[in-house]
């Protein structure tokens, strides 16, 4: 059984994540593991006994959140789990732990405001993480089925790689793809490695009867493009590999993927090169 696992910090932006998450895992018949991290630094003035309580709080804040969202989650099952350490690394281990097929976390986007830990965290989840990550604004509201899918396409050697995940995401959806085919500038070498891409990508949703659309934009901020796009669009799921700039390792998210993740107002599923599989 597959398994998504959720970031919460019982935050609004945590549990509206959760719920986003309920309706994913009914699709793709997945159990959802939502994991909490004690973040706290251990110090000589912090009594064991009230560590102990507020590990036993939260547990039995899972408890209530299970017995909530029980009957709503048809494909699978509930379970929670509990870590200490530092939040990314404690939530990106136990997705690794459990083979998991996605991993949701809430964002707060730019409004600046951070409850809790899931907005300042969001970020390193997507870097560290080894499978896909959605991330959802806590303002977003999702429909129970995601009918659009934007694959920006650029010049980079990545990028056409995200089509795979998303053909085999858009067929338990029955979902449209949007290809948007996107030009920074008018340099013809640039412009031939886009189209080569968009060429591939197009290829693969043909083979794989995935219905789609082809849509070009000549833009200097294809971040803007990109989520202007999907506003009038009415795009449900924003897709893109988080290498679309190389960096020596995973330490630091490509530019264009972390304004992406930051400023969109529609989910965005991060993809890494060689982390996803969703069977």
């Amino acid at each position: 059984m597959k398994w998504i696992v959720v970031a919460i910090d019982f935050s609004k932006c945590s549990i509206h994540a959760l719920e986003y998450a309920i309706e994913i895992a009914n699709k793709i018949k997945s159990n959802i593991l939502m994991v909490w991290v004690d973040n706290s630094v251990s110090s000589e003035e912090v009594f064991p006994e009230e560590e102990c309580e507020i590990r036993f709080e939260r547990k039995r804040h899972f408890e209530k959140l299970r017995e909530k969202y029980k009957d709503k989650l048809t494909g699978g099952k509930f379970d929670f789990k509990l870590r200490k350490g530092k939040v990314y690394h404690e939530i990106t281990k136990q997705a690794k732990n459990v083979k998991a097929e996605l991993l949701i976390s809430g964002t707060h986007g730019i409004s600046g405001f951070e409850e809790f830990w899931i907005g300042s965290n969001a970020y390193k989840i997507v870097i560290h993480s080894p499978c896909p990550v959605i991330t959802v604004r806590y303002d977003f509201k999702f429909k129970s089925n995601i009918n659009k899918i934007l694959l920006p396409i650029d010049g980079s050697a990545q990028t056409a790689k995200k089509v795979y995940y998303t053909a085999k995401f858009a067929k338990y959806y029955n979902s449209e793809a949007h290809i948007l085919a996107l030009y920074s500038n008018s340099l013809k070498s640039l412009q031939r490695r886009t189209d080569s891409n968009v060429k591939i990508v197009k290829k693969y949703l043909e083979d794989n009867n995935i219905s789609y659309k082809l849509h070009s934009l000549v833009s200097e901020n294809i971040t803007y493009a990109t989520m202007d796009y999907a506003s009038k669009n009415e795009i449900d799921l924003i897709v893109i590999m988080t290498e679309q700039e190389i960096s020596p390792s995973r330490s630091i998210l490509g530019t264009t993927a972390q304004q992406i993740i930051s400023n969109s107002k529609t989910p965005v599923l991060s993809l890494h090169e060689n982390g996803f599989s969703l069977e």
